[in-house]
Order: structure tokens, then C-alpha cells, then sequence
């Protein structure tokens, strides 16, 4: 799709790795279709996933007593937030598609990553409440994730001993992004690459690589399913 815009967040140590080949393959199949593709190296890019007084430039909004989600708000309204905060937000802003690369920590995404998410996603800029979920000033984009796993497929499975990979998937696709208002496509899976064959490592490749080539023609999934509240 000549001139959708692209944004890859990724989080891995290593080029080499499953992740960062992932990463690799969704630039170049994306440019092929035409895209503007742009990546966030987080690791690469040393970014700071703290939240700290220094994400706000110049006076505090209330300087008697730190509030980060009060004095980001302000700073995001004021134009007072640091620099790579402001990159960051640019980058989203302009993307029609965001894709997370990582490895799958602790049942969520890498530090880096959530404190990537803590710190751009802030009040004003992709929410304000009641300005969330389906309202989310974010909306109108859409949001993929796609990771790899130390478990196989079936320790994420139902009756699994890690449970239903979808329910490790709520509080991601739903609590973070949906809330921010993306529209959610279903995530790219690779499931224990580091015990997988070469043979299974290359098909996880080639797999994601012909999604890729549709990507567009994608439906957003059900981020609100009966299932998950029974």
C-alpha cells in the first residue's frame, strides 16, 4: 500500500536473533509494498524507559509535590515534554500501522518496551478520559503485535500450564492499545524458536513474510470477547 506509513517498535539485544530477523523482514516486504517504513530501536537507541522528572522541560506544573501523570499532561499541553518524547509521539502520529517486535518477558513485553508505552503514551496525546478504548485519540490506527515465546505452543494453551495465550494478550492489546484507541490486528506468534528445527525457524520467517503481503486487507479482531469474562 504506496504511501501507508509504518512505525516498528523493537526491543531486542540482538540482530542476529529470531526478533530482530522479524524486525528485518517487515521493513523490507513493507518498502517493497511502497510504505514508509520507520523503526525504533530501542536498545540501539538507549532509550530511557524511566519515568522521570526529566521528560518534563522547564517548570513543574506543581512543584510541591511530583505528580508524573499530572505534570506530563501539562507538559504534553504546553509543549514542555523532552525532545525524545516529542520524536517518539511524531512517529506515532504519523503512522497508519504500529508493529511491536520483542521477545515475550515475565508474560508481557520487555521493560524497554513498556516504559517506551509509559512514557509516549501520555494523557493528552493518545488519551483523555472519556476520550479512551474505542474514543482513544489514538484511534483510527491500527496495532500488531508480534513476539516470540520460551514455551511452546502448548504451555499456552487451554489447559496449558502458562493458560490461554489470549488472556496473557489482554492487558497489552487491550489495556494498553485499544485504550489508546488502535484498532487491533491479530498478533504474529512464534512460539519456542529457540528449541524449533531451522527448518521451523525459517517457516515462522516465511510465514510472517506472506502475512506481511496482506497486511492491509487485515479486519481488526474483537478486543471486548464474551469469553474473556466468563
Amino acid at each position: 500500500m504506496a504511501g501507508k506509513k509504518v512505525l516498528i517498535v523493537y526491543a531486542h539485544q540482538e540482530p542476529k536473533s529470531l526478533n530482530g530477523s522479524l524486525k528485518a523482514i517487515a521493513v523490507e516486504e513493507l518498502s517493497k509494498q511502497g510504505c514508509n517504513v520507520v523503526v525504533s530501536d530501542l536498545y540501539e537507541m538507549q532509550f530511557e524507559p524511566r519515568t522521570t522528572r526529566k521528560d518534563i522541560v522547564g517548570n513543574l506544573y506543581n512543584p510541591k509535590e511530583f505528580n508524573y501523570g499530572v505534570e506530563a499532561w501539562e507538559a504534553w499541553k504546553n509543549g514542555h515534554l523532552s525532545e525524545d518524547l516529542i520524536e517518539e509521539q511524531k512517529k506515532v502520529k504519523e503512522a497508519n500501522l504500529l508493529i511491536f517486535q520483542f521477545p515475550l518477558y515475565w508474560f508481557s513485553m520487555p521493560a524497554i518496551m513498556k516504559g517506551w508505552m509509559d512514557r509516549v503514551f501520555v494523557q493528552g496525546f493518545a488519551h483523555d478520559f472519556p476520550k479512551c478504548y474505542d474514543s482513544g485519540l489514538l484511534k483510527n490506527k491500527l496495532a500488531l503485535l508480534s513476539f516470540t515465546t520460551g514455551g511452546d505452543k502448548g504451555m499456552y494453551s487451554d489447559g496449558g500450564v502458562s493458560g490461554d495465550i489470549r488472556y496473557l494478550l489482554w492487558p497489552m492489546q487491550h489495556g494498553m492499545l485499544h485504550f489508546c484507541g488502535f484498532s487491533i490486528l491479530a498478533p504474529q506468534i512464534c512460539f519456542a524458536p529457540e528449541y524449533a528445527a531451522q527448518e521451523e525457524r525459517r517457516q515462522m520467517l516465511t510465514s510472517w513474510q506472506q502475512r506481511l503481503k496482506t497486511i492491509w486487507e487485515e479486519e481488526p479482531i474483537n478486543c471486548t470477547p464474551e469469553w474473556y469474562y466468563k
